[in-house]
C-alpha cells in the first residue's frame, strides 16, 4: 500500500481534476470540493464522511470548535447547523476535499459483523460531529473511490463495494463510537433525528418540545438532554438556525423581499427578523443578500 503522503497527493490530484462548481459526481453519494476563498459561511449538514486533501476548515456547532486539515476527516451524523470557514484557501492553494454521504442503510448490515457493533450503546457521549486523523487504509480506499471518476463504467460495480470498505474502516477504527449510532434503530442519535427532521421539514411552524420528545419516544427532559448533546444547541436554539439559514438562501433569490423572506420561514415580526438574522450573520439582510449574490460559491462542510 502506498503511504500517507502519495495517497494525499493522487487524492489531491484527482480532486482538483474532477471538482465541478456543484459539487457532484457520477458516482452516487460522492462529492469533491475546491474553494478558494477563507470567507465564513453557514450551512446546513447531513450525514457525512469529509477527507480533507489540501488546506484544513474550522466549525463551529453551537460553541463546540472542530478544525481538520489535509489527512484528517471530518465524520457528521446528524443533519446540523454549522458556521465555519476555510483555513488560508486562495486560488493558488485551494482548499481540496472529498465528501461521502452516510447512508444507515449501508451501516446497519456492516454493524452486524463488527465488533463495535456488537458492543454498541444506544446512547451517544459525545456531539454528533468528530475530525481526527485519517488512516493509510481510509486514504487508499478513499483513492480509489476517486478512480472510478476515470472509469465510470465500473463505478456502479465497484463504487458500493468501496463504500462498504470505507464505512468498514470508519467502524473498525477510531470512529467506530460515533458511526455507530447511524446504523443502530433504536440509538438516541436516530430517535433525535426524527425530531430533527421535523424540525428541518417544518421549520416555519411553531414548535412543541413536548410534541418532539413524542416524536422521539422521550420524555421531554430526557428529550431535551439527548438533543442538546447530539447537537450542542436546544431544540429552540436549533430551529431558529434553521429559519435564518433557510432565509439567507432564499434571500438570495429574493433580495428586495426582506420582510416578506421573514414571515416565510416563520417570523411575524420583521425588526426580530432583523435583528436575529444580524446577530447571526453579521450583516442586516439585504446587505448580505447582495453580497451573496456576488459571491456565491458551493462546498462541503
Amino acid at each position: 500500500m502506498p503511504d500517507s503522503a502519495a495517497l494525499l497527493t493522487e487524492i489531491r490530484d484527482l480532486i482538483a481534476t474532477h471538482a465541478r462548481p456543484d459539487l457532484r459526481t457520477p458516482v452516487d453519494g460522492l462529492f469533491v470540493s475546491r474553494v478558494e476563498t477563507s470567507a465564513q459561511e453557514h450551512s446546513l449538514t447531513e450525514p457525512l464522511l469529509v477527507v480533507m486533501a489540501q488546506g484544513g476548515k474550522q466549525l463551529l456547532l453551537g460553541d463546540q470548535i472542530f478544525e481538520y486539515r489535509a489527512g484528517q476527516v471530518l465524520v457528521v451524523t446528524a443533519d446540523l447547523p454549522i458556521t465555519g470557514h476555510f483555513i488560508e484557501a486562495t486560488p493558488q492553494t485551494p482548499a481540496l476535499g472529498l465528501g461521502l454521504v452516510l447512508r444507515p442503510a449501508t451501516i446497519a448490515p456492516l454493524l452486524l459483523e463488527s465488533a463495535a457493533g456488537q458492543r454498541a450503546r444506544a446512547t451517544p457521549t459525545g456531539p454528533a460531529m468528530a475530525t481526527g486523523p485519517a488512516s493509510p487504509e481510509l486514504l487508499d480506499a478513499a483513492a480509489r473511490m476517486l478512480r472510478l471518476l476515470d472509469s465510470p463504467d465500473d463505478a456502479p460495480v465497484l463504487a458500493p463495494m468501496i463504500e462498504r470498505e470505507i464505512l468498514w474502516r470508519l467502524l473498525t477504527g477510531q470512529y467506530a463510537d460515533v458511526i455507530r449510532q447511524i446504523g443502530l434503530a433504536d440509538s438516541s442519535l436516530t430517535h433525535i433525528s426524527r425530531a430533527i427532521r421535523w424540525i428541518r421539514d417544518n421549520y416555519a411552524e411553531p414548535m412543541r418540545i413536548a410534541d418532539l420528545a413524542s416524536l422521539a419516544g422521550m420524555s421531554p427532559a430526557a428529550f431535551h438532554r439527548h438533543f442538546r448533546a447530539i447537537t450542542a444547541l436546544s431544540p429552540l436554539q436549533f430551529q431558529k438556525r434553521i429559519r435564518l439559514q433557510e432565509a439567507r438562501s432564499l434571500l438570495t433569490a429574493q433580495p428586495g423581499d426582506v420582510a416578506g423572506v421573514g414571515h416565510l420561514v416563520g417570523y411575524d415580526s420583521p425588526s426580530q427578523f432583523n435583528r436575529e438574522y444580524r446577530r447571526l450573520f453579521g450583516v442586516p439582510p439585504g446587505a448580505d443578500a447582495t453580497r451573496l449574490r456576488q459571491s456565491s460559491q458551493p462546498h462541503l462542510p
